[in-house]
């Protein structure tokens, strides 16, 4: 299929791709409904502590590289087998320099590795490689208009960690280990599917291409920062939480941020489906694109987050059990942060797609230093709640920095973000025509 023919079915992408969201985030909070009960807040905030430690070092470790195979692979698709390549090597590499960085840290800041059991942290730590693999295979594949199969390896993960934690937890035999160790596969699973999708429906892997990988890592870092700041402010407060409040504040917390993330979906959906268009449009047409998604995103955000909030106490409590009532106060507070979320995840994401990653970066950064600043002032005093309110804050103070500069950037409108009744009829039209928007 050319890639004209492939854009046209823009509407099924961003249906299926928000589809599969939705069933992934019903698939994982199930998993903490399974893992809440069984485990107990500090059994489940263990295994948080240790998974984010993975995923944050993964994002971290990337050097953007998957950001700048999005952009070339799209715009120059005979250069996809020599991406595939670099991305092995590269992901090798860069998780190894991680595991020893992150070692050395450890030993020299003990505080670093809070109360988790070293032999489940090393564990932790070796899926750090494969991480990063995934994660560069999912920006090549979807700049073919793949997201089908990363739809796909995106289920793969939560259910198996469903069934297994299930199963064990219905025996009476699931602990921090199996529920990790379970976690681990459903990544390495993932892995292999995209692997195997670039082999057989993509150009494959070719040697490295040295050259091209520096390529990659320079651009790469221009993106990489905001990258790095985004990820903290949504996983740096859960590691700043295990090391200072301890793993059962941690697992109140990470209820409530398991519940709200729910809201990020549509943005990301949206975002992963605008992005190949994004890369070969012209500024103009991208911030044209962009904008009504980002209405619609806004629109669909709103009443959700209302009903969230209405329904906390079931969503944490009667689901959950008593021992998460600190959880509903904490879900209610980070609700409102969704707003900047969206506004970050759709709107910073084609800046980079345009080429102009260090303007994403620079208000990414203001959600990132407020992230830090409020957690470290917050934390100690108010635990968890501290937490939820900080990154609230920041979500919302990054979401308005990031529209005034893809207002300004990409020669938008501040009108241009502003929701209107008309968004609906036009979403239902370029849905039925499968257009982008």
């Amino acid at each position: 299929m050319t890639a004209a023919g492939r854009r046209r079915s823009f509407g099924r992408a961003a249906i299926t791709t928000y589809a599969s969201n939705l069933v992934m985030a019903g698939l994982s909070l199930v998993n903490v409904l399974i893992m809440s009960r069984a485990l107990g807040p500090a059994g489940r905030g263990e295994f948080v502590f240790l998974t984010t430690i993975a995923m944050l070092t993964s994002t971290l470790s990337s050097l953007g590289v998957e950001e700048a195979t999005a952009n070339i692979a799209g715009s120059e698709p005979h250069r996809r087998r020599s991406l595939a390549g670099n991305a092995a090597l590269l992901s090798f590499a860069f998780g190894l320099l991680a595991i020893a960085i992150l070692a050395v840290l450890m030993a020299v800041f003990p505080g670093v590795a809070g109360d988790s059991d070293p032999t489940l942290r090393w564990l932790a730590l070796a899926s750090i490689p494969m991480l990063i693999f995934l994660f560069y295979l999912q920006f090549l594949v979807r700049a073919d208009y793949g997201f089908a199969a990363t739809n796909v390896a995106a289920l793969v993960g939560p259910a198996l960690n469903v069934t297994v934690n299930g199963l064990l937890a219905a025996l009476g035999l699931i602990t921090v280990e199996t529920a990790l160790i379970t976690w681990i596969v459903g990544q390495l699973l993932a892995t292999l599917l995209l692997v195997w999708y670039t082999r057989s429906r993509l150009a494959g892997f070719g040697r490295p291409d040295f050259k091209l990988a520096a390529e990659s890592v320079g651009f790469g870092i221009q993106a990489h920062t905001g990258r790095v700041m985004k990820t903290g402010n949504y996983r740096l407060d859960q590691w700043l939480l295990g090391a200072i409040a301890g793993p059962r504040d941690l697992g109140l917390y990470s209820v409530a941020v398991a519940w709200s993330e729910a809201l990020f979906y549509l943005p990301e959906a949206l975002g992963m489906v605008l992005r190949p268009d994004a890369v070969r449009a012209t500024p103009r047409e991208a911030a044209r694109q962009t904008a009504l998604a980002f209405r619609i995103a806004i629109l669909a955000t709103i009443p959700i987050g209302l009903v969230m909030i209405i329904a906390a106490p079931f969503l944490c409590v009667t689901l959950l059990g008593d021992e998460f009532h600190g959880s509903i106060v904490q879900l209610r507070v980070l609700v409102p942060g969704a707003l900047g979320m969206v506004s970050m995840k759709l709107l910073a994401n084609v800046l980079t797609a345009q080429r102009k990653p260090m303007l994403a970066n620079s208000a990414i950064a203001v959600a990132f230093v407020a992230t830090i600043a409020l957690d470290l002032l917050l934390i100690p005093s108010h635990g968890g709640l501290g937490a939820a309110i900080a990154s609230t804050i920041a979500y919302l103070a990054g979401g308005i920095a990031v529209a005034v500069i893809f207002i300004r950037a990409l020669d938008a409108r501040p009108r241009d973000l502003m929701p209107r009744p008309s968004d609906i009829g036009k979403l239902k039209l370029r849905l039925r025509s499968g257009t982008s928007p």
